[in-house]
């Protein structure tokens, strides 16, 4: 049984089509990937070497985080993907639950004055 071990797997369940799908969303990902360390690199430097102003760089950070998020969640999550529903309800409604109760902490706590 263990005799064909050694020789190479030529035939694949997969047609040449899911292949080059599969190829296509490795490449993807790997430009995703590239662009979110793109973008974080961004933000250090842009803090770091005082290229923005200082009352624009919470801003300017919230704004490359939220990007960031949202490649997150759809390219390495799937959320693009077909048949994802059920995840995609509650990644949403955690969001809603999460953000109020962070807002209300601190306002609580006192970090944001209103």
């Amino acid at each position: 049984m263990a005799d064909h071990l050694s020789q190479p797997f030529e035939k694949s369940a997969m047609t040449n089509e899911e292949k080059r799908q599969i190829n296509k969303e490795i490449k993807r990902q790997i430009v995703v990937f590239a662009l979110m360390i793109f973008l974080t690199l961004l933000s250090f430097l842009a803090v770091g070497a005082d290229i923005i102003p200082r009352s624009f760089a919470i801003p300017f950070i919230l704004i490359l985080a939220v990007i960031q998020f949202a490649l997150q969640l759809l390219f390495f999550m799937h959320l693009k993907d077909k048949d994802h529903g059920w995840a995609t309800a509650f990644m949403i409604s955690g969001i809603f639950v999460t953000v109020p109760s962070i807002a209300a902490l601190m306002l609580l706590i006192g970090v944001v004055k209103y």
